[in-house]
């Protein structure tokens, strides 16, 4: 079925991706995200106006045509999360666009998502994020896995790395520095301090690992001596919790809540650790305060006394 838009505003669509791609370093999870999402906003705009979208057309969309879209999007069923995700992606390309041909988008850019309700992290007490350490170093059947899982949840907890950002680590990294240099979402790099903790968990993996762990090949192998996939990391956390009775939201991803989180409540200042977690806004950031506060005020209700 044709999504409706010419040739030359598909070409455009796929020279803004090529852009993304080439020099803001988008992955290719998050480009065919952005694809999907314009794809379909230009696709209710042909079935809208019953007729193809060319360049010239795209330059006259109104706040109205923005308004039918997202009441389309949201009587379809996608959430408002959902929605103001494809929003951007939506404005991303139209700014572009609105550069490269020379037009005025700003009212298109004045839409505003829907509200919603941003879910709070879940993060780990530290005893329980020591516990998990301590359960995936065991649990493993053989002592090489068992240790290559426990350095790798001690990067994403001591180091507030992404899943994405350990595993990446080529074997080269070893040993690791003092600060490690880590490249994250878009491609932005940032200087993340190394626990000797984190050091040395590293250090015994690769004494044990069977696998050569050197140059550009992986810090971290699978068991057949492929790259090791996250979902195994995944099965031994989820293991793990079930092992020691913690809820279901301790992903390996709650480990680099933790991280921020602890760091904040030992009095961590805001901007380092958005520096350290790679945050490009202080405000996606700023959610381990209202964490912080949600904790307080369970620690209070639970310990106040009550007339």
């Amino acid at each position: 079925m044709s999504l409706g838009f010419s040739p030359a505003a598909g070409d455009a669509l796929a020279s803004w991706l090529e852009h993304l791609r080439a020099l803001d370093g988008a992955a290719d999870h998050t480009v065919a995200a952005y694809r999907a999402d314009v794809a379909g906003f230009l696709g209710f705009l042909h079935q809208h106006h019953g007729e193809s979208l060319g360049l010239g057309r795209l330059a006259e969309i109104t706040q109205s045509d923005m308004r039918a879209w997202m009441a389309h999007e949201r009587g379809r069923g996608l959430s408002a999360r959902s929605l103001a995700r494809a929003l951007s992606s939506v404005k991303g390309f139209l700014r572009w666009l609105a550069d490269r041909e020379g037009f005025d988008a700003t009212h298109v850019l004045a839409a505003r998502a829907p509200k919603y309700q941003r879910k709070l992290p879940r993060p780990l007490a530290e005893d329980a994020a020591r516990a998990v350490i301590d359960q995936v170093d065991l649990q493993a059947p053989e002592p090489w896995i068992a240790a290559r899982d426990a350095a790798v949840v001690t990067l994403l907890y001591g180091c507030g790395l992404r899943i994405s950002e350990a595993l990446g680590l080529p074997g080269g990294a070893h040993p690791l520095p003092e600060v490690l240099r880590i490249r994250g979402k878009g491609g932005k790099e940032r200087l993340v301090p190394v626990l000797p903790a984190a050091r040395a968990a590293v250090a015994a993996y690769v004494a044990t690992c069977p696998y050569p762990v050197t140059g550009a090949g992986p810090l971290f192998y699978g068991a057949r001596g492929g790259p090791l996939n996250p979902r195994l990391i995944a099965r031994a956390m989820e293991r793990a919790r079930m092992a020691l009775g913690l809820p279901a939201t301790a992903t390996p991803h709650a480990l680099r809540h933790s991280f921020a989180t602890h760091l904040l409540a030992s009095g961590g200042d805001l901007r380092a650790i958005q520096e350290l977690l790679g945050h490009a806004s202080l405000a996606t950031t700023q959610i381990y305060t209202a964490v912080d506060t949600a904790r307080l005020m369970e620690v209070y209700r639970a310990a106040h006394p009550r007339a």
